[in-house]
C-alpha cells in the first residue's frame, strides 16, 4: 500500500518536530539560519515521519489482505529482506537482513507481505531483539502456521560511530515456534537454506 504525503507527513507534526530540529541544531552550536541548514528541519521532521511510519500499519492487517487457503505444508522462505531501522538508544540507524520461514497450515500469504511485515515493524523504533520477536509473533497468531523461523543479521551504527566504534560488526538474532523449535532437523534445514548461495 503506497502512502501520499499527505498520510506521512501530517503537517502539525511536520511543523512541531522542526521547530525542535531546530532548536536542537542551536544547542550544538549551530547556526540554523545558515544556508545549508535553512531547510533542513524541515527534512529532518519528513525523514523521521517515513522512518516511523510503521506505527501507523497492522502487520497482521497486511498478511490478511493476501491471505489464500492452501493445501501446502512445507517449508516457505523468503531470505535476504533488507531491512532498516533506528536504535530506539541512540537514534541512529540499524540496517541488515531478514530471513523468514513458515510451515503453512491450511493458509499462505502472499510472498510481498512477509517483507512488508518485516518494514513495518522496523520503521519504528526499535531494538533488534524485539524486532525478531515482533515479526515472528506476527505471521505466527495472522497464519497460525504449523511453526515460523525468524533469523535477523544487522548492522548497528551506534556501534559503528560511536561508543567502541566497531564498524565490522553484525549483530544477529533468531525467533522460533512451533516444528522449528521443537524439531531440531527442520531448524536446521532453515539454517542451512539461508546460509546457501544459490545461483
Amino acid at each position: 500500500m503506497a502512502y501520499s504525503k499527505e498520510e506521512i507527513f501530517d503537517q502539525e507534526i511536520t511543523e512541531e518536530l522542526a521547530l525542535h530540529c531546530k532548536k536542537t541544531l542551536e544547542l550544538i552550536g549551530e547556526d540554523s539560519s545558515r544556508e545549508g541548514l535553512l531547510k533542513t528541519p524541515l527534512r529532518v521532521a519528513k525523514s523521521l515521519q517515513f522512518l516511523t511510519k510503521g506505527y501507523n500499519e497492522d502487520g497482521g492487517e497486511i498478511l490478511r489482505s493476501a491471505m489464500f487457503k492452501e493445501d501446502y505444508k512445507q517449508m516457505v522462505i523468503v531470505k535476504d529482506i533488507e531491512l532498516y531501522s533506528l536504535c530506539e538508544h541512540h537514534l541512529l540507524p540499524f540496517y541488515g537482513k531478514a530471513h523468514i520461514a513458515y510451515i503453512p497450515n491450511g493458509y499462505i500469504t502472499g510472498l510481498s507481505k512477509i517483507a512488508r511485515v518485516v518494514e513495518t515493524f522496523a520503521r519504528r523504533l526499535q531494538v533488534q531483539e524485539r524486532l525478531t520477536v515482533q515479526i515472528r509473533d506476527c505471521i505466527q497468531e495472522t497464519l497460525n502456521p504449523l511453526g515460523v523461523a525468524v533469523v535477523i543479521e544487522a548492522s548497528h551504527m551506534c556501534m559503528q560511530v560511536r561508543g567502541v566504534q566497531k564498524q565490522n560488526s553484525v549483530t544477529t538474532t533468531s525467533a522460533f515456534t512451533g516444528t522449528f523449535l521443537k524439531d531440531s532437523k527442520t531448524r536446521n534445514e532453515f539454517m542451512d537454506l539461508i546460509a546457501a548461495k544459490i545461483h
